[in-house]
């Protein structure tokens, strides 16, 4: 029976279990993850990458009449292959590239694509093509469902694409928003276990938070490992490294990098927006290599769309449809994934997709987190990513 006092004891300890997520107290209880516990993390490229001055077709005279302006010259490019190379500001992939740790995927897209930023990042957020399907829960979310699985957001609002009916997403800028202080957990007055079932379950997960806090606040003063660039997205990707440090038993971290959205002046912004992507990736996985974690880790960065292939008259692009996918890690197979789209063969104005991004996400799912791929089921063999 629960007295008066048990349940201003009960309310306290309530308002101290919520204070860390109980999904991060859980995962944090017990050992560290195994060496083959896999994680995947996501890096969302918002506003429509221009995949054409991306994954450069240098070779093809198409490409410098469609852009007088925006075209790169064949001399800075990192080079793929003899006809393909990357735009000059991803010289950082060099060392992944040289090590065969780096897909790159051209000509990313799906069916009847979509202009529009909301709607075509839903499709991709949901990997569902109809309206009605894009409203209910998002890839990644749906496939660690039966697991109940960790999902975390770095930087932002939790996303669409982890969004689930059973597995557990959170949102989180900086690492003391997952802390909780000691002082805060010695004024709920943890004590011995109750006899009372809710009082005993109310103080089992305080406990358990608490044990969370005190892990986690170890990474307040932890800023080891090779040095990051000053960008938003490197210091995005350096906490998800301390996390994956302090045994943080996650199965997804997303983040996102904003700007792509280049419809004027586009040259300089988007050399800018590629070198701080490859800069941040590059020294994440150079962290994790120091660590002994990168093993565990596999990184894709996808965008909602590409861009025109003809540049417009204020020196950008505007929304396209085939894009660029790059996976990352030591895991992968890579090198270029498929084929460059034929910059003359196209679909109300625009190249046509090579591959379907469902594809993609089948792979990771499939090949790398050991999960069902629905895409698979539609009749689509998952892109070769992972070494058989």
């Amino acid at each position: 029976m629960i007295t008066r006092r048990s349940f201003l004891k009960t309310s306290s300890l309530l308002a101290l279990s919520s204070t860390v997520p109980l999904f991060v107290a859980r995962s944090l209880r017990g050992a560290a993850p195994s060496k083959d516990a896999r994680v995947l993390v996501v890096v969302e490229l918002d506003g429509g990458n221009d995949a054409l001055n991306t994954i450069i077709p240098h070779k093809d005279e198409n490409y410098a009449k469609l852009r007088p302006k925006l075209k790169i010259d064949p001399k800075n490019l990192v080079k793929l292959t003899d006809s393909l190379g990357l735009h000059q500001a991803l010289k950082p992939f060099d060392t992944l590239l040289q090590a065969g740790q780096l897909a790159v995927i051209p000509g990313v897209g799906y069916p009847n694509p979509n202009r529009s930023h909301f709607e075509s990042m839903a499709i991709w957020q949901t990997a569902r093509l109809g309206p009605e399907e894009r409203k209910g829960y998002g890839w990644l979310g749906r496939a660690l469902d039966p697991s109940a699985g960790n999902l975390f957001s770095v930087g932002g609002e939790v996303p669409a694409a982890l969004r689930g009916r059973r597995s557990t997403a959170i949102a989180f800028k900086r690492i003391d928003e997952v802390l909780l202080s000691d002082a805060t957990a010695s004024r709920a007055g943890i004590g011995p276990e109750s006899s009372d079932d809710l009082l005993g379950f109310v103080r089992r997960q305080a406990t358990d938070a608490h044990a969370a806090a005190e892990k986690l606040s170890r990474l307040k003063g932890d800023n080891s490992g090779p040095g990051y660039p000053q960008t938003a997205l490197a210091e995005r990707l350096k906490l998800v490294a301390r996390l994956l440090k302090a045994d943080v038993e996650a199965r997804v971290f997303y983040t996102q990098q904003s700007g792509y959205d280049t419809h004027s002046q586009q040259l300089f912004a988007h050399s800018g927006l590629l070198g701080s992507f490859a800069g941040a990736v590059a020294a994440f996985f150079a962290d994790l290599k120091e660590s002994k974690l990168a093993d565990r880790v596999t990184l894709m960065a996808f965008s909602e769309f590409g861009r025109t292939i003809k540049e417009n008259g204020s020196a950008g692009t505007d929304h396209g449809t085939a894009g660029a996918m790059f996976v990352a890690g030591p895991t992968v197979k890579g090198g270029v994934v498929g084929s460059m789209p034929n910059l003359t063969d196209l679909e109300k104005g625009e190249p046509k997709m090579t591959t379907d991004f469902r594809m993609v996400y089948a792979a990771l799912l499939r090949g790398w987190l050991g999960l069902p791929a629905e895409a698979g089921e539609e009749g689509m063999a998952p892109t070769p990513l992972f070494a058989d």
